[in-house]
């Protein structure tokens, strides 16, 4: 089989569908399955790079409208190259891909993989719908990364039939610091209580109610905040305007050579966030594969709460709500059993569910499936538990 995934963006681009496309890039080719990707560019010119043997096309753009890439040269690529492939694999949402699909007219099986619901940009929605259900019609099989979205997305309700859940895997974070700089680290922050969160600064991530947890926390907690993005001045300013300078920091982007310490100081890692469009959670991956427990919002019809199970590998809160994400901070930090029990269940849900491997072996499942019949996928698939 030749595979090409179409997607919005590539590594070095930060953002949790452009790591799956590379992990799943890399998984296939690891096992002689050929996937090339076709994404965009953040640059005005075409650039070919071949990343551990596989192709990445990266077509010119010329800026963002509505957070979609101005590429044209998208559309005409992939008429020029779809032919080779025989199942073409396209992250959605990404109209200008969508459109490249419907110019291209490739006569191989197609593949939708669904990460979210267009959201936010509702009059644009509005022009693009109809090309977006060609799409779905068009689509042999339909991916959602947990059972939650597939239920929940009115987009996606006549479309059942088509529906392969297959969650998100990625390779387990590696402990690479020492038990000693561990030790030196905590030292450095008078052994207090480290509550974890990491993400792009953006709205619907929820950072605003982690700070103002903050305050119904006393100072034997620290809250640490890995990322950059847009709100970082906004943020900034609300912890000083709170007064909590010594219980919150944003720290920035932080190197991945330095990610596995913070993940290890934690001892409850959380995630906030307010909005669907925070469909899956890729960092709650990573926090379960170094057994952190978990308090996560239980947004309606995200995966988020399918990914974080309350009572199991953590708490979940209702969203917006700064004092139930305290509460079930403290709830977990002073409770060492708890969160003892709930960092056992979380890595064992990772190691059950959410390995690269896994992501890997269930789509070539699919791939399969598809490229030995016509028919489309069977509607059980979504009953994942």
């Amino acid at each position: 089989m030749r595979i090409l995934q179409v997607g919005r963006y590539f590594p070095p681009h930060v953002g949790g569908i452009e790591t799956l496309v590379y992990n799943l890039a890399l998984g296939l080719n690891n096992r002689g399955i050929r996937c090339d990707v076709l994404c965009s560019n953040k640059e005005p010119r075409y650039r070919l790079d071949n990343i551990q043997n596989f192709n990445v096309h990266r077509t010119a753009s010329f800026g963002q409208v509505f957070s979609v890439s101005l590429t044209p040269q998208l559309i005409t690529k992939l008429k020029e190259i779809g032919h080779q492939y025989d199942i073409i694999h396209l992250h959605h949402p990404d109209p200008i891909a969508t459109a490249a699909l419907f110019y291209a007219k490739p006569g191989c099986k197609v593949v939708v993989h669904w990460h979210s619901d267009i959201l936010r940009q509702k009059i644009p929605l509005l022009v693009f719908k109809p090309l977006q259900n060609w799409m779905l019609r068009r689509a042999d099989a339909i991916i959602t990364t947990s059972p939650n979205y597939a239920w929940g997305s009115s987009h996606l309700a006549q479309f059942m039939d088509k529906i392969r859940v297959i969650p998100i895997g990625i390779p387990p974070l590696r402990k690479n610091v020492s038990d000693d700089q561990i030790h030196a680290k905590r030292a450095s922050i008078a052994n207090r209580k480290v509550i974890f969160s990491l993400g792009r600064l953006v709205y619907y991530k929820g950072f605003e109610h982690l700070i103002d947890a903050a305050g119904f926390l006393d100072d034997s907690y620290l809250v640490l905040i890995g990322g950059d993005g847009p709100l970082h001045r906004r943020l900034t300013r609300r912890i000083k305007a709170k007064g909590l300078e010594r219980r919150v920091q944003i720290l920035g982007q932080i190197p991945a050579n330095e990610l596995a310490l913070y993940y290890e100081l934690a001892d409850v890692f959380c995630l906030p966030s307010t909005y669907k469009t925070e469909a899956f959670g890729i960092v709650l991956l990573e926090a379960m594969s170094r057994g952190r427990p978990l308090v996560t919002t239980n947004l309606q019809d995200s995966g988020l709460s399918w990914v974080n199970q309350h009572e199991v590998t953590g708490l979940t809160v209702p969203p917006n709500d700064a004092q139930a994400l305290a509460d079930a901070i403290k709830t977990i930090a002073n409770d060492r059993d708890l969160a003892q029990r709930f960092s056992v269940a979380a890595k064992k849900r990772f190691q059950e569910k959410f390995t690269a491997d896994s992501m890997v072996e269930s789509t070539v499942q699919l791939y399969s499936s598809l490229m030995a019949t016509d028919s489309k996928v069977n509607r059980a698939a979504i009953s994942i538990e």
